[in-house]
């Protein structure tokens, strides 16, 4: 690999956007500034970023890549492509697969698949289960990006429910604790109630009444106080209500929060306004609820309250999703769309283009303590995508989506008005204008923690 020279962009980076310079040495960032300063080999290649916003690669620390077991829906080589045309150039994939990722032996399969059909960066999270502390307490830190606990039951079915199995996981664990969090009792109840007045025709507009604010109130409570006791460290995923934020607080550096908060694309584009429209398209879990909810989401970001945004990319068929309520499975596709959406609301002037790179980038490298990636800093993997913030698009699903499944939680014909045009996985260009180089493969995260 040799040089390139990106002239001219705009750099979003630490909190400024500065015009400048980058070069790329190899996989790796090798200055920032003006080139002027230094003598360049003949061989370097140079590309123009006027007007362009140069970013770090997103970071989407929480997606269902469906592999293995379930690639009818989605694979790992089929979703990298769409988050690489996304901007997105390092995952971490949940353990909901089948089968699922609840022993070592089966992690360390999905790390093989990765590695062979990867397009971007990739971890894969280990499942905790009732009875698998002994193999939680097995796994490498600086290798594996985290356990995820589902403490409400969601697609796959591993809900965790065993309070002393709880109870040793967050005493254990040396490794970040992602949680899924609505309470069980709640939802059952909840069911039980509509189902008792529609059958099995219940619709699609209860979901966020049967998976309810109680329940993720109570969950993501009783999450914490569990994290304050014994000291875990705990990231709670898809905030979806206003009521859960008073949980959390931005009175500590992220660098030194012991529980932290994602927040979600579908909970910040859409509301309960959609149901209507989407129909179960846009039935996830937890539940998309209220605009108010959804705004105060959006206000938490700028308050420092949540700390990450992710996707939660979920495919399913079109097949699957058009059934009745309680077969129709949740979880939808987003990736691809992920950033654009979020400059939708720097367009709007709902969160700054420095605050969405520290949402996106920054702080997930920080939370999960990656080496060497989220920043643009000299002597990092050079993880960048150029975005152009003047370039309106719209969504077709016959023509630029990527997803297998064939369809976005944004629908055909949605409008962008900014563009991802070239992203770089590892100083390589992966993505440039549409064009993929599909046999480019993305190298495993690592992790300093100890």
């Amino acid at each position: 690999m040799g040089n390139i020279l990106i002239r001219n962009s705009t750099i979003v980076n630490e909190g400024t956007a500065l015009p400048g310079d980058l070069l790329i040495s190899g996989d790796k960032i090798s200055f920032i500034g003006n080139i002027e300063e230094i003598k360049l080999p003949a061989s370097t290649v140079t590309i123009d970023g006027t007007g362009l916003y140069l970013l770090p690669g997103v970071i989407d620390a929480h997606v269902h890549f469906r592999e293995p077991g379930l690639t009818h829906k989605a694979d790992i080589q089929s979703e990298t492509r769409a988050a690489v045309a996304g901007g997105v150039t390092s995952f971490m994939d949940m353990p909901n697969t089948v089968p699922q990722a609840v022993t070592v032996d089966i992690l360390n399969e999905k790390y093989r698949l990765g590695a062979e059909n990867s397009l971007i960066n990739y971890s894969f999270y280990f499942g905790a289960t009732n009875n698998n502390l002994n193999e939680v307490m097995e796994l490498d830190p600086n290798t594996v990006c985290g356990i995820k606990l589902f403490m409400g039951s969601s697609t796959g079915d591993m809900l965790v429910n065993d309070k002393k199995a709880l109870e040793e996981l967050f005493k254990k664990s040396r490794l970040p604790i992602a949680a899924h969090c609505e309470d069980e009792y709640t939802i059952k109840k909840n069911s039980e109630t509509y189902r008792g007045e529609y059958g099995d025709n219940i619709p699609i507009s209860m979901h966020p009444l049967i998976r309810s604010r109680e329940a993720c109130y109570a969950s993501s409570a009783f999450a914490i106080n569990l994290a304050k006791e014994y000291g875990a460290q705990l990231h709670i995923l898809h905030i979806s209500t206003a009521d859960e934020l008073k949980l959390f607080s931005n009175n500590t550096p992220i660098e030194e929060k012991r529980i932290t908060a994602e927040a979600c694309i579908g909970h910040l584009q859409l509301d309960d306004s959609y149901y209507e429209k989407l129909g179960s398209k846009m039935k996830v879990n937890p539940a998309i609820k209220t605009r108010f909810d959804k705004e105060a989401i959006i206000g938490a970001l700028r308050d420092n309250i949540i700390d990450t945004i992710a996707t939660d990319h979920a495919p399913h068929t079109l097949a699957e999703k058009e059934n009745s309520y309680f077969k129709a499975p949740s979880g939808a596709p987003v990736i691809q769309h992920s950033l654009v959406s979020m400059l939708e609301l720097w367009r709007e002037n709902q969160l700054s283009i420095e605050q969405i790179v520290e949402k996106m980038c920054h702080n997930p490298a920080i939370i999960y303590k990656i080496k060497e990636r989220g920043f643009i800093r000299e002597g990092y993997f050079a993880d960048i995508c150029l975005v152009d913030p003047l370039s309106p698009w719209d969504v077709d699903y016959n023509s630029n989506l990527l997803h297998k499944c064939g369809w976005s939680v944004f629908p055909d014909k949605t409008r962008f008005h900014s563009k991802v045009v070239k992203t770089f996985v590892n100083g390589t260009l992966v993505y440039n204008n549409g064009i993929i180089a599909e046999n480019y493969r993305g190298e495993r995260i690592g992790f300093q923690r100890f």
